[in-house]
């Protein structure tokens, strides 16, 4: 059977298991201009279905069609499908559909619809579902700049997560604690609350969140290579889970970044050692090379051989093209050099 006679077989039958497992082959495949007609097809089957993870694929494609509010529509409807039926149905719509306004960047609508739930939730007084709710409208407000409301929302929601003997949700809420704290510039209690996390972080998602937290406190103090152990710390217990090595990879960068951003040479001409000897691939050459080019930023005309060197030596495109974005501006700029 093609691929076309089984996406046809699984709209016709509402097997949304299959639609989803075959989804983005299927796109893939489609000429363009049927992509919107397939779109609807399958998100009206998702409605019936009421699987929230094929219409969060089908809300995805629309995103990228620049057609966000076309997904946002059919979370919305499954709210009103469940509307006057079992309320912890009509809960679940809920939280997806603030889920999607979050997600797809909406956070005004986003904590709309999460106080909505919340008050619901607290009719039906489900304890864990209420935290989990204050936990959601914290992050939002943080999001939204309302930080000091976030710390009082977080810390209602970690008071009744300990009530409840939820563990990893109470880690959870101290690691978002610590990074709102940091926000406001309280490092020491930024760094408390990451410390009691550290001291029994139950799992490596947790220890590894809590290390880019630890991160970017030790950042903000000007602790730079404490800074980059914390990412290094990250980066090794996140190595057998490719989703958080990918976190822990793309925060490095992003601190690399910020420390070409600020100017500090110095830093860089040090740092990127600590992670090159975690890898023996061209990712070792990678750091190396940022190494070699923030000496070169420092006046050192002799490390320019070496970087040009290390650069030459990096097969991954991605990589070349991250020190390509950083070398460019600033060396024409400041030193008047080209590469």
């Amino acid at each position: 059977m093609s691929l076309m006679e089984e996406w046809e077989l699984a709209l016709k039958n509402k097997d949304c298991e299959k639609l989803l497992e075959i989804f983005d082959e299927y796109f893939e495949q489609i000429e363009e201009d049927k992509i919107e007609e397939e779109l609807k097809r399958v998100g009206e089957v998702a409605i019936e279905c009421e699987n929230f993870d094929l219409l969060h694929e089908v809300a995805h494609l629309y995103e990228h069609l620049g057609k966000t509010q076309e997904g946002i529509e059919l979370y919305k409807r499954i709210v009103e499908k469940r509307k006057n039926k079992d309320p912890e149905d009509y809960a679940e719509a809920l939280y997806y559909l603030a889920d999607a306004y979050e997600h797809f960047g909406m956070p005004e609508e986003a904590l709309k619809v999460y106080n909505e739930l919340l008050e619901l939730e607290r009719k039906l007084n489900n304890e864990k579902e209420i935290a989990l709710t204050l936990a959601n409208i914290a992050i939002v407000k943080d999001e939204l700049g309302e930080t000091e409301e976030a710390i009082k929302l977080m810390e209602e929601a970690r008071g009744l997560f300990e009530k409840l003997n939820d563990e990893r949700n109470f880690l959870i809420s101290l690691i978002d604690l610590a990074h709102f704290n940091y926000e406001l510039g309280k490092y020491d209690v930024a760094l408390e609350l990451i410390r009691e996390v550290l001291g029994n972080p139950i799992d490596k998602e947790i220890e590894v969140n809590a290390r880019l937290v630890e991160s970017e406190v030790y950042s903000g103090q000007g602790k730079y290579k404490d800074a980059a152990l914390s990412l290094r710390n990250a980066l090794q217990r996140a190595e057998d889970d490719e989703e958080l090595f990918g976190l822990a990879f793309d925060s490095i960068i992003e601190f690399l970044e910020d420390l070409f951003n600020e100017g500090k040479y110095s830093e860089l001409s040090e740092i990127p050692k600590l992670f090159a000897e975690l890898f023996e691939d061209d990712t070792r050459h990678f750091f190396e090379a940022i190494a070699k080019l923030a000496e070169w930023r420092l006046g050192n005309e002799n490390a320019r051989k070496d970087f040009e060197e290390l650069y030459n030596k990096i097969e991954n495109e991605e990589l070349r093209q991250i020190i390509d974005e950083w070398k460019r501006p600033k060396l024409s700029l400041s030193l008047g050099l080209s590469l």
